[in-house]
């Protein structure tokens, strides 16, 4: 049984870490978060400690290394700004360090993680768990054993309706969350670029405060993509079925079924991580890379072969002004 401690337990996906911890058989210790409505915690480790203070869950770690029961793993589930520093700070302590997408916001920061992970002898890992979808297993396998020299047109669309409560929060910051395309879209990134090969060129058609869409010309996929948090941009058969997320993948023509199998990806991850084959620095880095370039690079709006989502018009949102956004930032916890 290893000794976990966890930061962002408040959030959305710290449940499916909760769980990934316990159906390992492994115990959670200790929990950080500045908001504490974290009364999931009962379900899964009513005994674990929690703090709202960084620097009390600081000196409870420090206690237990100097009383002989240091934590053995440190798992992140903090705004993807603060990731950065919580892998550095759990490296520091002698974790083994289980972080959340994306594992930082740039590329330069993972050369410096690496060589914080050759100073203190830990090591971090990114939780991918698309790689461990049994359907993308599926594709991957299909598109090995087709011809090299194949090169397969692929359309991606993922749109997952966001409230108003989403541009107050720092997820609608693009300096916190990188944006559309690392906050949703980083997962599909290193999904692609783990399938077809790497990155030849990537072309950004679209990128916005609510919807990213651009042209990836990998190895072997020349993909069509479209991320969008606004519910406007919904095909018509999604809304009429009352749904807020759409989520379409064809390769060729042929839309691949992936709307099962994700409820245990998390414990799975966990289970690779504890066998010593979780996704490291290096695994982790061409999707950083991308997501980066996507958010720094021009978009040349609706030229060439873009999506067809794309061109879906929609209202502006009522906290954008004239393509400025006018937010009220609140307080930010950690909580992803």
């Amino acid at each position: 049984m290893k000794d976990f401690a966890l930061i962002g337990a408040a959030g959305f996906i710290a449940p499916r870490h909760f769980r990934a911890i316990r159906d390992t058989g492994n115990q959670l210790v200790a929990a950080l978060d500045k908001f504490d409505s974290v009364g999931i915690m009962d379900s899964f480790f009513p005994n674990s400690s929690f703090f709202v203070e960084f620097e009390r869950f600081d000196r409870h770690l420090e206690k237990l290394h100097r009383s002989g029961s240091p934590i053995d793993y440190l798992s992140i589930c903090s705004p993807n700004y603060l990731h950065d520093s919580h892998i550095r700070f759990g490296l520091r302590h002698g974790a083994t360090v289980i972080c959340e997408k994306p594992l930082v916001l740039n590329p330069w920061n993972v050369e410096a993680l690496d060589q914080i992970q050759k100073e203190t002898g830990n090591e971090v890992f990114n939780i991918l768990q698309l790689r461990l979808h049994p359907d993308i297993i599926a594709l991957k396998k299909k598109v090995e054993a087709s011809d090299p020299s194949k090169v397969f047109d692929f359309d991606l669309a993922y749109i997952t309706s966001r409230g108003n409560w989403y541009y107050t929060s720092w997820k609608g910051d693009l300096n916190k969350s990188g944006g559309i395309a690392t906050n949703i879209g980083i997962h599909f990134f290193d999904m692609l670029i783990w399938i077809f090969g790497a990155v030849k060129e990537s072309i950004v058609h679209v990128h916005t405060h609510d919807r990213a869409a651009g042209l990836l010309q990998l190895e072997r996929a020349r993909v069509r993509w479209f991320l969008s948090i606004n519910e406007e941009t919904l095909p018509a058969q999604a809304k009429e079925k009352g749904q807020r997320t759409f989520r379409s993948i064809t390769i060729e023509g042929e839309e691949i079924e992936f709307s099962e199998g994700f409820t245990d990806l998390h414990t799975k991850s966990y289970q690779a991580i504890l066998e010593g084959k979780g996704f490291n620095l290096t695994e982790a880095l061409p999707s950083i890379e991308l997501a980066h370039a996507i958010r720094t690079n021009t978009a040349v709006g609706l030229k060439g072969d873009y999506h067809p989502l794309v061109k879906k018009e929609t209202s502006p949102h009522p906290f954008v002004s004239r393509g400025k956004e006018n937010i009220t930032k609140a307080e930010n916890s950690f909580t992803k």
